[in-house]
């Protein structure tokens, strides 16, 4: 690995590797104290965050590391500066770049244009971190991650697209239920399916939310991706059948249910689900932080 911009990018046998060495870190935080002895890492963030900024900070810190963040009051990236010489001179006095940004493109330029490892923290397109922190999270639960069945449910974005890519080299079961005209990215499916009949995953993609019957864990997101301008009132109809609530968690026999969290209560998710004995949201977001520095560790091997 010379980065973490996608998880497509990562073998079977990679992803297998990090989930096991991020369980090492969580059991025995001591052991890694000096892992990133003399490394800064810069966090440049174009989005705002609260589960990410703090993960990585806090995450770099108990590695032995330092971290600098950088936000938009340097100017927009690519405007003040362009991100060929924004990532050339960062990599003058940074060990890594940690970027959060609109665009997947920027992330790239970044790692093309600079000279020390990029991790992608969230782009419009991928979320990597975040699927490796949730299928950590899974597997916590599962001795054989590949027996999972994990049903997403909503809105189709860069957290589904790096949760398929992570159920199809890990050869477990997905089923993607979006309201027509909400699916994810049709170049990303394809992939996806392509890298399912590797590894012996298996991805199913339907606005049928019967189909949701027969799953372990419910995941869902917000219903408008943050950015988005579009009115939840002009989405709210067309959605509300795909609410996650106790009747859904019924139907489906599922015993977890997952959210990358900010969440909007009561809308695409109820309380009584959020708050319920099987919600995961809290081991995921702590668990963000112990997958990340399983990617900083590896990187920096």
């Amino acid at each position: 690995m010379k980065h973490f911009l996608s998880i497509k990018e990562l073998t079977q046998q990679q992803l297998l590797d990090l989930i096991t060495l991020a369980k090492t870190i969580k059991a025995n935080p001591a052991e890694y104290r000096h892992a990133l002895d003399g490394k800064s890492v810069v966090m440049l963030f174009e989005k705002p965050s609260l589960r990410t900024r703090v993960s990585f900070d806090i995450g770099i810190n108990k590695l032995g590391g330092h971290c600098l963040y950088l936000d938009q009051q340097n100017g927009a990236l690519g405007k003040r500066e362009s991100v060929a010489d924004f990532a050339s001179n960062l990599s003058c006095w940074a060990d890594a770049i940690v970027a959060r940004t609109y665009s997947h493109t920027t992330i790239e330029q970044l790692a093309v244009f600079g000279t020390v490892p990029v991790i992608n923290a969230l782009s419009d397109l991928y979320h990597p971190c975040q699927a490796l922190a949730d299928f950590l999270t899974l597997a916590e639960h599962f001795e054989n991650i590949s027996d999972v069945k994990l049903a997403y449910v909503g809105d189709g974005n860069n957290v589904t697209n790096s949760l398929m890519y992570c159920a199809a080299i890990l050869g477990a079961t997905m089923t993607v239920i979006c309201p027509a005209g909400h699916f994810p990215d049709g170049y990303v499916v394809a992939e996806v399916q392509e890298l399912a009949s590797r590894y012996g995953g298996k991805i199913v993609l339907t606005s049928d939310i019967d189909a949701i019957e027969g799953h372990d864990a419910i995941y869902t997101d917000t219903w408008i991706s943050m950015g988005d301008p579009t009115p939840l009132a002009e989405i709210k109809d067309k959605f509300a059948p795909y609410q996650v609530n106790n009747a859904l968690m019924a139907k489906a026999g599922a015993h977890f249910f997952m959210h990358c969290l900010p969440a909007h209560r009561g809308v695409e998710v109820t309380d009584a689900v959020m708050d319920g004995e099987g919600s995961l949201i809290l081991q995921q977001a702590e668990n963000r932080m112990h997958a990340q520095n399983a990617v900083l560790v590896t990187l920096f091997s």
